[in-house]
């Protein structure tokens, strides 16, 4: 009976990361169709025309977020990440990290 419980417990264990995996990918899904439905209806440029008004000398685009009205693009140089805001609308760049 132990043996049981012990096998259940763990099951359950090794399933809550996947839950979660799955509740980050459906967040990042509709982070992703909320810019897609911006971009289509003209209220925000696409994240690959904010990327072509941002240029870091040596540093690779590593990611990119959206939260609505402001892509956070991340670049790597040598050991160094790099932080650029830029809105959404009209693609100035609003900060820097």
């Amino acid at each position: 009976m132990r043996f049981l419980l012990l096998i259940l417990a763990a099951g359950l264990t090794l399933s809550a990361p996947a839950d979660a995996q799955r509740r980050l990918s459906a967040q990042r899904g509709g982070e992703q169709d909320a810019a897609y439905r911006a971009t289509q209806q003209g209220e925000i440029l696409s994240l690959p025309e904010i990327r072509s008004r941002v240029r870091i000398p040596g540093a690779d685009f590593i990611g990119a977020e959206f939260d609505g009205r402001v892509y956070r693009l991340k670049y790597m140089r040598g050991g160094e990440v790099i932080w650029i805001d830029v809105d959404a609308r009209t693609g100035r760049v609003i900060g820097r990290q």
